[in-house]
């Protein structure tokens, strides 16, 4: 019992220094964003504001169109999100249940275009928008963070979906079903822990998008969180209080909806790994 006592008190020093380590970055954003201009040009720099000063949280929303930015932001992610699941979900579903020739080379072939960077396709895309006049649109950043994300999605769903035994869904053809209401009210049931996982990790990919966005969009209110706050970013100056401040704020609505879905999540990236 000592023994355990004594791995259990490791374990829990471990997880603190690990949570510590994670969570110093943004102490050190909230505290310069808790500054005033003189404060963060002072030299030597001090850890602590010496006077503190939270009003850069909300002058941030009208040094720039925030509101703005915060509402393109949603936007794109919930749009690629759904896009996503509505092309991912059938997808996954055909290669669980229908085998066909080159299936696992498909399979393979798909993840491993996770290996490439949107910015590396960045100027192709940028030639093809402008052949299709899809510049400056939110089509143009949804399109390809959905094409980006998919591959991930239907390969996590193929899993899920693979897992779901095919007698269950033969018993609601014999009950009347067709296969589409079959799926519908057997097989995404149970492949929701699945489709959470997938639909958060496409808004989060969406949401944190940079490359893009930055070369797709000019017009001001249409610009996401990730160009929009770059706008602190001067050629001579940086103005970190403001900075920070907009960061902080970007990351609120990624972490209520991580918050709500936890459950959700920890089922969807365990499920499967005991039999």
């Amino acid at each position: 019992m000592r023994q355990s006592r004594r791995a259990t008190l490791l374990f829990l020093l471990a997880g603190l220094v690990v949570g510590a380590l994670a969570l110093a970055p943004y102490l050190q954003m909230f505290l310069t964003a808790a500054k005033t201009a003189n404060e963060v040009q002072a030299i030597p720099p001090t850890l602590l504001p010496e006077h503190w000063d939270f009003s850069n949280f909300l002058t941030v929303w009208t040094a720039v169109p925030f509101a703005d930015y915060l509402r393109s932001t949603l936007i794109v992610a919930s749009g690629s999100t759904v896009l996503v699941l509505l092309v991912g979900i059938p997808a996954a579903y055909y290669l669980a249940r229908f085998r066909f020739r080159g299936r696992r080379i498909y399979l393979l072939l798909m993840i491993m275009t996770q290996v490439f960077a949107p910015a590396s396709l960045v100027i192709g895309l940028f030639r093809e928008y402008i052949a299709f006049g899809l510049i400056d649109s939110y089509a143009a950043l949804i399109i390809p963070d959905a094409a980006f994300n998919a591959a991930f999605t239907i390969w996590l769903l193929h899993g899920f979906f693979a897992s779901i035994p095919p007698s269950l869904e033969e018993a609601a053809l014999i009950d009347g079903c067709s296969t589409l209401q079959a799926l519908v009210r057997v097989s995404l049931p149970l492949a929701m822990p699945g489709i959470v996982t997938a639909a958060i990790y496409s808004f989060i990919a969406a949401w944190n998008e940079f490359v893009v966005a930055l070369t797709i969009l000019s017009t001001e209110d249409k610009k996401p969180l990730t160009v929009g706050i770059s706008e602190f970013l001067g050629q001579f100056n940086v103005d970190w209080p403001h900075l920070f401040a907009g960061s902080l704020i970007a990351i609120v609505p990624v972490v209520i909806l991580f918050a709500v879905i936890e459950r959700y999540l920890v089922n969807g990236l365990t499920a499967g790994s005991v039999k």
